[in-house]
């Protein structure tokens, strides 16, 4: 996950209410949640704060920015037990989002995760409220029986997109979706690709200019021949555009430039691959019909393809036989079959990076 800037706080109960193995499963839970994203002074920063008796925190936001380093860091935390003193974990956690000491970053989303067995014994209302006041979205995970009401009151709202309440053991079903929660906050202000196909992708942005006080100047190319960029300039009431007619599985420099008449913007860039091609329907044929054979054709294939996987059987029926196919080929006759007989014939493309996708098509053999 890259082009994603924002400062992560982590808001850990380390008091002596959670046990060493919750507080274990815990640790694993922040390293899965984080660990996709790209860590660096222009893109994710993480740091901890320890709920105890006082808060402690276990390492500021710019001390670790490679996947290795923070992944040891996570590992290496220990619990501190003493009281549940949450609230004041907060007001810590106020200071050190917003403090140059801790790393923290101005102009940068700001998001908390506060992981809880649900219990304080001291008032969290005041502090929380000032956090979110200030443009933080705080996300809540309870592990235990907290109070809903409080918790949801406490959490950015919609509480049914920022509130969790799940079993320690089965912290990694939360893990996708809080993380993509977590995306759409810190990307909201940056230029990314959504809606991404072997060849277009969608590009969205904030809202910066208006049709009044401007219009963007959009520049794309891919990465490995940048001089063959391309440029479009976009009305500036627009927040999206579509790009298309682009080429399968390759890696594109992008950057819109706001042309304002009225206050500078500093250019947004981002860097989006292609998805791998896929076959047509349309191209997978039947001929050369005979009473015990026919061949198979399909879409000129692309690199992206290691093999094939041809599926045919009798219709009606479940008898089913496998022909496999090498992927720089794209056709293949089928032998040793009954005259007069309908055949589902069903081509699997296996891509190189895993993906599949089948075409099926029906085959008839002469009398």
């Amino acid at each position: 996950v890259s082009n994603s800037e924002g400062d992560l706080l982590f808001l850990l109960d380390s008091s002596g209410s959670v046990s060493f193995y919750e507080f274990s499963r815990v640790k694993e839970f922040m390293w899965d949640l984080v660990q996709p994203f790209t860590f660096g002074p222009r893109d994710v920063q993480t740091s901890i704060i320890h709920i105890s008796t006082t808060p402690t925190m276990e390492f500021p936001f710019n001390r670790y920015l490679s996947r290795g380093t923070l992944q040891q860091a996570i590992k290496d935390t220990r619990q501190l037990m003493g009281d549940t003193n949450t609230g004041k974990a907060l007001s810590y956690a106020k200071e050190k989002l917003f403090s140059d000491e801790a790393g923290a970053r101005p102009d940068v989303p700001k998001v908390l995760v506060w992981v809880t067995d649900g219990f304080s014994t001291d008032d969290i209302s005041e502090p929380m409220q000032l956090l979110k006041d200030m443009g933080v979205t705080v996300f809540i995970v309870s592990t235990g029986r907290g109070n809903y009401l409080e918790l949801s009151a406490a959490a950015s709202q919609p509480p049914e997109k920022h509130l969790h309440f799940v079993d320690v053991d089965d912290l990694p079903i939360i893990t996708k979706e809080l993380r993509d929660a977590i995306l759409d906050v810190i990307q909201a202000n940056r230029l990314h690709a959504v809606d991404i196909t072997s060849t277009s992708f969608r590009l969205t942005w904030p809202e910066l200019l208006s049709q009044e006080t401007g219009y963007y100047t959009l520049e794309y190319a891919p990465s490995d021949d940048l001089g063959r960029k391309r440029t479009q300039q976009v009305s500036g009431a627009h927040t999206s555009l579509t790009l298309s007619s682009l080429a399968p599985e390759t890696t594109y420099e992008v950057a819109l430039i706001p042309e304002s008449n009225v206050h500078y913007f500093a250019p947004q860039t981002t860097r989006v691959t292609t998805l791998a091609e896929e076959i047509s329907p349309a191209q997978v044929l039947i001929s050369e019909s005979g009473p015990h054979s026919f061949q198979v054709s399909w879409a000129p294939t692309p690199d992206s393809v290691a093999s094939y996987q041809l599926l045919y059987g009798p219709l009606p029926g479940n008898a089913v036989k496998l022909l496999e196919v090498d992927g720089k080929r794209n056709s293949t006759v089928v032998e040793n079959l009954a005259p007069n007989t309908t055949y589902l014939v069903t081509v699997t493309a296996i891509y190189k990076s895993g993906m599949e996708k089948s075409l099926s098509a029906k085959a008839c053999t002469q009398e």
